[in-house]
């Protein structure tokens, strides 16, 4: 019992993909014209082709938010492509990340666009 332990709590504390890389998550609001451009949709398309997960949804204020979540390289060009590209129509305003963090495993399992 004591090794198991042990081992859970070296998990917890490493952060750390198989890779060796960390994991982070960051939590986003863009901002602009990034509603009714198929935005959600390419930012599930590149969230999953860079290999996170994480979900995206509009807000009544007309922003998008979401979470990201997956090794940290990944989730810092997801951040950008999130600031500066969207999708081919939107014209993005702002990109606020929060709550940016390591995170000891993945909460999600997939990238997914809630209504």
């Amino acid at each position: 019992m004591k090794t198991i332990l042990i081992l859970v709590c070296c998990a917890v504390t490493t952060c750390k993909m198989a890779s060796g890389s960390r994991v982070t998550s960051v939590n986003f609001e863009i901002f602009g014209k990034v509603q009714g451009v198929f935005f959600r949709k390419h930012t599930e398309k590149t969230a999953k082709g860079l290999g996170l997960v994480g979900w995206v949804m509009n807000t009544p204020q007309k922003t998008v938010q979401g979470q990201v979540q997956g090794r940290e390289e990944k989730v810092a060009e997801m951040k950008k492509w999130l600031q500066t590209k969207g999708s081919p129509k939107s014209k993005i305003e702002k990109a606020v990340f929060t709550e940016e963090r390591a995170i000891p495993a993945l909460t999600y399992k997939s990238f997914s666009i809630k209504e």
